[in-house]
């Protein structure tokens, strides 16, 4: 009988690497694994109403391009992206305002991508980045693996303060400003526009870049459409606009583009290179004929409707269902609004017992850069239909009654 061979000495595991050690998950993703069952009612996750996809439209383009493309749409594909779905993006930006060619743009697998490609292409571990306070989640995932020090721009309810920006950046020295203009994600707020051409001196004038996310912009329910910031004088030549398929096709086709100036363009487009090679060469080519052959305004005409209503529903049901003293705005379009309880509430701490009611939000809390504000909350409107708004609605005030009773009964002071 052979002896057994002997057990090797081995040194530890290598550690992961600093940054993916210091950042944390999204709450809003543990979040929707929490309520993933059928029966809640979520107002957290901003997820796109699925009964209002196109499906039939985008089965067509799938099907046209397999049928007459095959071993173009199955091969691989350019980094930069399928010039036709490039040409068709660059005219849309160009009815909207923005004079744009398809060389000005760059595919992306969804805008999230290009938020990663652009913190790749122009951040140095330690490098400053301002953002918005609140702040969209991912973009604080983004910073946080590329290195950088993220440094909050206080808000109020019109949006970015231009004045603190400018304080804030004459003191920092920021490499790089993102925000979201237009019906903000957390908050739902847009920048007027003397705030867009504040935000473009100063960022001329302090020599800093500016990624201006517009996932939301085309979900105008009311008032009149604003221009980009890329627009404005100052920011044309230091300004990447990123865009989404998510939100007005469907999040599944995992779609985004940037538009940037050539030397950031092709920087970007080198990263994406080591990334994932390019996007999807099918996905593109179907998105590519759905925008040929199929009216995506009609489409968008009927997902705002939709959205209004639902929007409605929920401003309705808020007073029955917050807390009095609770405070909310009120967004022309986008996918959210954002509530603050009174003072002394906690929204992450009565979440738990409001999801053993079957609904949920997000708590505001996360999404702050600075100092929190534990009594924000975000609700999402576009999921449910408003019958399901108003139940929901309805679970949720009774959830925070449980809660409110739940904690106060706890040892030590509660603060309700």
């Amino acid at each position: 009988m052979s002896n057994p061979a002997p057990r090797l000495a081995s040194a530890p595991v290598p550690e992961l690497a600093a940054r993916a050690a210091r950042t944390g998950s999204s709450p809003v993703r543990d979040i929707l694994a929490l309520t993933a069952r059928p029966e809640v009612i979520s107002f957290a996750g901003g997820l796109p109403a699925p009964e209002l996809f196109d499906a039939e439209g985008i089965s067509t383009a799938f099907r046209e391009v397999l049928a007459q493309a095959p071993r173009r749409v199955l091969q691989y594909s350019t980094s930069e992206g399928d010039p036709a779905l490039r040409a068709a993006v660059a005219a849309r930006t160009t009815a909207r305002g923005l004079p744009t060619d398809a060389d000005d743009l760059l595919v992306t697998t969804g805008s999230q991508q290009g938020l990663t490609l652009l913190a790749t292409a122009l951040l140095e571990p330690g490098d400053v980045v301002l953002v918005e306070d609140p702040c969209y989640l991912a973009a604080l995932q983004t910073f946080s693996l590329a290195g950088a020090r993220v440094v909050p721009v206080p808000t109020d309810d019109e949006g970015l303060d231009p004045a603190a920006l400018d304080e804030i950046a004459a003191r920092e020295n920021p490499k790089l400003l993102y925000l979201i203009p237009t019906f903000q994600n957390p908050t739902g707020r847009t920048l007027n526009a003397e705030r867009r051409a504040a935000v473009a001196e100063v960022a001329a004038r302090r020599g800093l870049w500016i990624a201006e996310d517009d996932p939301y912009g085309e979900l105008r329910f009311e008032g009149e459409p604003q221009r980009w910031v890329a627009s404005f004088p100052g920011a044309e030549d230091r300004t990447a606009l990123l865009g989404s398929f998510s939100k007005v096709m469907a999040p599944g086709l995992r779609l985004g583009t940037l538009r940037a100036p050539a030397g950031l363009r092709r920087a970007c487009a080198i990263a994406k290179q080591a990334a994932d090679l390019h996007t999807s060469t099918v996905d593109q080519a179907a998105a590519a004929r759905y925008l040929a052959a199929s009216d995506l305004d009609a489409h968008l005409a009927r997902v705002r409707d939709a959205y209004r209503e639902r929007r409605d529903a929920l401003l309705a049901g808020l007073p029955a269902a917050l807390p009095e003293g609770s405070r909310w705005n009120r967004p022309a379009g986008g996918m959210f609004v954002w509530a603050t309880l009174p003072a002394g509430y906690d929204a992450t701490a009565l979440l738990p017992e409001v999801v053993r009611h079957d609904v949920a939000y997000v708590p505001g809390a996360p999404f702050f850069a600075g100092r929190p504000d534990p009594a924000a909350i975000r609700l999402s409107f576009v999921t449910h239909g408003p019958a399901e708004i108003a139940e929901g609605l309805r679970r949720l005030r009774t959830g925070l009654a449980a809660a409110e009773n739940l904690l106060s009964r706890e040892p030590g002071p509660a603060g309700y």
